[in-house]
């Protein structure tokens, strides 16, 4: 069954809210949890269910995603048909980059229609979840569907914007339409935007959202609002104890800075929604070559100390404090600095006496000893960007680039 199987990964979004983090790099690129990217959660997910044939489609930004792919992701056997493959734009439908979901599978169509796969599952590459697609394409086929979409409960979102799936008692879909912000939920369901194709009927629909002008060509907005009038669609439910994996429900869309802070911070609960430590389906990621983390005193005989905090592997507190925090590997915490709710990507440094709170920080920054950063909303606004629930975000060179902190 897997080995009938095409993956498609969607991986080349822009990511503008949750700018600066995706200033260098795409969305699905943005580092998470201590030692990971976001993509390797669906990656995990496909080496788990058995899916041996992935295609990434980049596009914005792509170099740190295909850098990643390359380091963490070159352990299948092109020898026995095995990848995963980045494919950025090829241009080979006209001069444009990919406009929307749909056009950026077309323009690839040639890949499928030379894959000797029956079935494809398209995936987003941003999504922060677990889930066992050898369950979701089993249910497709006992369903004889044409399309099946994975959907959750509209509770479980953390977002308003998604699509809306009404089913019959079957899980037949009779309706999928944009969310609107004031239409009560009912008994409706929400779409994950993972579906299950067969892979004939998916060359046949792009073909002809592709044949319409005034299509966004996209997916959701397009190809299916049609496609339940005419085909056989079926809902998939992510919760359950369906697959080998226990879905606990945990979905986490990514789509700005308050949702990448949240999705952080749920990792440091005593029982987080999301499991790292799950050693059934462990997510795979780039195992950079550091020692391990320690804490060790300062030179004024501080102890350095980390409390309900991630430590990864280089990092040194060296008389330093870190509370309810997340750091990547190679971060160094001078003597009484302080670091509070903050995430630290790899190779931040905090100076002696510096202290910082509510912040999320780039790759490689220096926080100059003795800065304050989390205290004056009005002077932090005046150098860094601040969401919309008060997190303060720092992207790369953006200290030395505001004369300092």
């Amino acid at each position: 069954m897997m080995n009938k199987t095409l993956a498609i990964i969607l991986a080349g979004g822009t990511g503008e809210s949750l700018s600066p983090l995706t200033d260098e790099r795409t969305k699905a690129a943005i580092p998470f949890g201590g030692k990971y990217r976001i993509i390797d959660f669906p990656l995990s997910n496909c080496l788990h269910s058995g899916l041996r044939r992935v295609l990434v489609l980049t596009q914005y930004k792509s170099h740190s995603l295909q850098k990643h792919l390359r380091d963490a992701w070159s352990i299948y056997n092109p020898e026995l048909g095995e990848y995963i493959t980045a494919v950025p734009p090829q241009m080979r439908t006209g001069a444009g980059w990919y406009s929307g979901t749909a056009d950026a599978i077309y323009q690839n169509l040639y890949l499928l229609e030379r894959n000797p796969a029956e079935y494809v599952i398209v995936l987003p590459g941003d999504n922060i979840y677990r889930m066992d697609y050898a369950a979701l394409l089993q249910q497709h086929i006992t369903n004889n569907a044409d399309v099946t979409i994975a959907c959750t409960a509209p509770s479980a979102m953390n977002s308003s914007n998604y699509f809306v799936v009404d089913a019959d008692d079957k899980q037949r879909v009779s309706n999928f339409s944009q969310k609107v912000a004031d239409d009560p939920d009912n008994n409706s369901l929400a779409s994950l935007g993972i579906y299950v194709f067969s892979k004939e009927l998916l060359i046949e629909m792009l073909s002809q959202d592709h044949a319409q002008p005034q299509s966004s060509h996209g997916l959701a907005a397009d190809v299916f609002p049609q496609l339940v009038k005419s085909h056989r669609v079926y809902a998939y439910g992510f919760e359950g104890s369906q697959g080998r994996v226990s879905q606990d429900g945990y979905w986490r869309n990514i789509d700005n800075l308050d949702d990448f802070y949240s999705a952080n911070m749920d990792l440091l609960k005593s029982s987080p929604s999301i499991d790292l430590y799950q050693s059934d389906w462990p997510i795979r990621s780039h195992q950079p070559q550091f020692p391990p983390a320690r804490t060790v005193p300062g030179v004024l005989g501080n102890e350095g100390i980390a409390i309900n905090s991630i430590i990864s592997a280089g990092t040194v507190i060296a008389g330093g404090s870190v509370q309810n925090s997340i750091l990547f590997s190679n971060v160094h915490i001078g003597d009484e600095a302080v670091v509070e709710d903050s995430i630290l990507f790899d190779g931040v440094r905090i100076g002696d006496g510096a202290h910082v709170r509510n912040c999320i920080i780039d790759k490689d920054n220096l926080i100059p000893a003795g800065s304050r950063i989390g205290f004056d909303a009005k002077m932090d606004k005046q150098r860094f960007k601040i969401s919309s629930e008060g997190i303060i975000a720092i992207g790369k060179s953006s200290l030395s680039a505001a004369g300092g902190a």
